[in-house]
């Protein structure tokens, strides 16, 4: 892990660079950093699948100026709640 950054980042970052819209992610392992707090706090404050989706295709958008359709943005909404609803939890206690 790196310093600075909790496991749920952490976990989030592998994420994120696995699915690689813009097919960086094997030279630049933080170039969706941009990404993880905004997406935590949505987390953290319950947002469903529906505004994860919406926020990764503006993500995709307006900072990236990628046309998110082929990027699976609502597949990729649907891996980042399943995620959560396993750490979720443990994150909210601080745990994670």
């Amino acid at each position: 892990m790196r310093p600075g950054t909790d496991a749920a980042e952490n976990d989030l970052r592998h994420l994120l660079n696995e699915w690689d819209p813009i097919g960086v992610a094997d030279d630049v392992q933080d170039e969706y950093d941009c990404m993880l707090a905004p997406l935590l706090q949505r987390l953290r404050g319950g947002a469903d699948q529906a505004d994860i989706g919406a926020f990764l295709r503006q993500e995709l958008e307006d900072h990236f100026g990628l046309d998110p359709l082929g990027l699976r943005p609502d597949a990729m909404a649907a891996r980042v709640i399943d995620w959560w609803a396993t750490v979720g939890r443990a994150d909210r206690a601080g745990c994670v």
